[in-house]
């Protein structure tokens, strides 16, 4: 209570209904946020804390700066070793994150500002992270000196990871003798760099991906643009990349999300060049053999660039390039079995269409799982400049309103658009007040599918349509979206199939103030493509290759998109 009165004096606060919104609003507003502000959350102690784990677990997978300010109870009432409460609504705060944060830090009496500073610096510093600070209240109710006040040291500082000779040359003879190199964009690229950099990366001809958290640092107005691959991704640019000779991924991770679950066959016929700051992600056995660089991708983005200027093999990869317009071409992100006409509305074709009539100004949530994740981010053509956010590492539902608000309050002059599922909005749904109270400008398109659609699709595939807690027909409870915005006081549209043909919702867009859009969407829907995999008589799980989706292409298409790729790949 001490510091929430001292921050009213200071900060612009927000109340939030629910402390995981409050942490899940923080990440959210310091990734999209372009100016120097950041926000932080200020929760209670005891449930304060523990409803704010999956907010600080999200922001621990994705590398995203995130300070958590946590009360507790007096420094008397802590319980000594052994004992588990002693405090009114006492939880060892610490414990509890210490596995989920960079750093975390119980102030049971007063200390220095360069205390402070230094366990906040830390999550900015190296790979990204929260950070969790808490008060004992007594200390916070103490006064701070005029010697606590002063910083005798520098705190933080920028830390460069220089590549040896070895790694250069390895480098250099593999960019070289590349016809087909592919650049993989991950989060861990700065979106400001890379759009410096893009007209040096266009000149040279070189291909961009991206990662799904990292969607907006390769945009679909690129020249070379080479889509999202993903378990779930862009059929067309999972086919690109896997016939790439040179796959010189950067600030990801590349984890089997990324590569699939049948990780051997991830880039069957080229060579891997993997950097990250982290070496721990550069030391895991997969993928298979690569150059493992440990390096700041703005570091090596200058780097590489350099190199394939020296090269000067961009004659060489005209084949390369041209393949990549005849991939796009014969292989649309719209594809047959998603135009299919029926009483609802398909998720892809409306998502592809609201990213046609978007603004680079807008900013994109694209929650963070099921079925709408999916189709947004295989759906959606950003524009340059335009910003997606997503968690994926940890993949909760509920993320997106939460993330939503915290995108809307960092940036007031934009329009936010929320895609997400009905079963993922209901997890979260009652901020839908700090909406209201505060007039985000914040479209929120809901696919109401009666359930939760990725489960049902995995119901349908491993378990012969054995539905066991997936829609409202097994029990599963959702409300009537239309009350429910009634009851907040935010304007409420539906959308069906004639509204979506006759254009009739897309002038809502242009509102200022919050809009949700109900779109009714087939409860038996299956998101695809998707890599599909299948139980073997072991129980066990098998996958094919990222390339390989289902439903199937046909073989007289395969012949021309798997070019590169011996026929024994191609998975028909």
């Amino acid at each position: 209570m001490h510091l929430l009165d001292a921050a009213s004096k200071i900060f612009q606060c927000i109340p939030v209904v629910h402390e995981v919104t409050a942490v899940i609003s923080s990440e959210y507003f310091n990734e999209s946020n372009r100016s120097s502000k950041k926000a932080f959350a200020l929760v209670t102690t005891g449930p304060g804390l523990t409803n704010s784990i999956t907010g600080i677990a999200g922001a621990w997978l994705e590398s995203r700066e995130c300070l958590i300010v946590g009360g507790q109870v007096k420094r008397d009432d802590l319980a000594p070793d052994g004992l588990r409460q002693k405090g009114i609504q006492e939880v060892n705060g610490i414990g509890l994150v210490k596995s989920i944060t960079k750093a975390s830090l119980r102030i049971s009496k007063p200390v220095t500002r360069e205390i402070v500073q230094q366990v906040i610096t830390e999550g900015a510093t190296g790979r990204k992270g929260p950070v969790f600070i808490e008060f004992c209240i007594d200390a916070s109710a103490s006064p701070a000196t005029e010697s606590m006040e002063k910083t005798n040291s520098q705190v933080g500082g920028s830390v460069t990871y220089p590549i040896s000779n070895w790694q250069l040359g390895e480098l250099r003879s593999l960019i070289m003798n590349s016809k087909r190199p592919l650049v993989l964009l991950g989060a861990g690229v700065s979106q400001a760099e890379i759009l410096r950099l893009e007209p040096k990366l266009e000149k040279l001809g070189i291909p961009l991906a991206s990662t799904w958290t990292g969607a907006d640092r390769a945009n679909s107005e690129y020249a070379y643009y080479a889509g999202r691959p993903n378990t779930y991704g862009m059929r067309w640019a999972n086919i690109f990349q896997q016939q790439s000779d040179l796959l010189i991924a950067i600030g990801t991770r590349l984890n089997l999300q990324q590569t699939g679950f049948n990780c051997e066959d991830f880039m069957p016929v080229g060579s891997i060049v993997h950097v990250d700051i982290d070496p721990n992600e550069l030391n895991k056995p997969n993928p298979k053999d690569r150059l493992a660089i440990q390096s700041t991708s703005n570091e090596f983005l200058s780097l590489m660039i350099e190199e394939f200027s020296s090269a000067k093999t961009l004659t060489a990869r005209e084949e390369w390039l041209e393949f990549l317009d005849l991939v796009k071409r014969e292989v649309p992100i719209i594809e047959e079995f998603h135009k299919n006409v029926s009483e609802y509305v398909n998720p892809h074709v409306l998502i592809n269409l609201i990213s046609k009539n978007s603004s680079k100004n807008d900013i994109v949530i694209t929650c963070s799982s099921g079925g709408t994740f999916t189709a947004t981010q295989q759906s959606f053509l950003n524009s340059r400049g335009q910003q997606i956010i997503s968690n994926k590492g940890l993949a909760s539902m509920g993320y997106g309103l939460a993330g939503a608000i915290g995108a809307a309050i960092a940036n007031p002059e934009s329009r936010i658009l929320l895609f997400e599922g009905d079963g993922g909005f209901a997890q979260n749904l009652q901020d839908l007040g700090t909406v209201k109270s505060n007039n985000l400008n914040l479209k929120m398109f809901i696919f109401s599918n009666s359930g939760y659609a990725s489960i049902r699709s995995s119901q349908i595939a491993y378990f012969s349509g054995n539905y066991v807690g997936c829609d409202v027909k097994t029990g599963l409870g959702l409300p009537n979206w239309s009350a429910i915005c009634n009851a907040y006081g935010i304007e409420y549209q539906k959308i069906t199939p004639d509204d979506f043909v006759a254009f009739h919702f897309m002038h809502y867009l242009e509102s200022k103030k919050p809009i949700f859009f109900e779109v009714m969407t087939d409860p038996n829907l299956l998101y695809t493509p998707k890599v599909a995999s299948k139980i073997l008589p072991s129980g066990q799980m098998s996958s094919a290759a990222i390339h390989d989706m289902s439903p199937k292409i046909s073989t007289e298409l395969a012949a021309q998109v798997f070019r590169y790729l011996p026929k024994e790949l191609w998975g028909l």
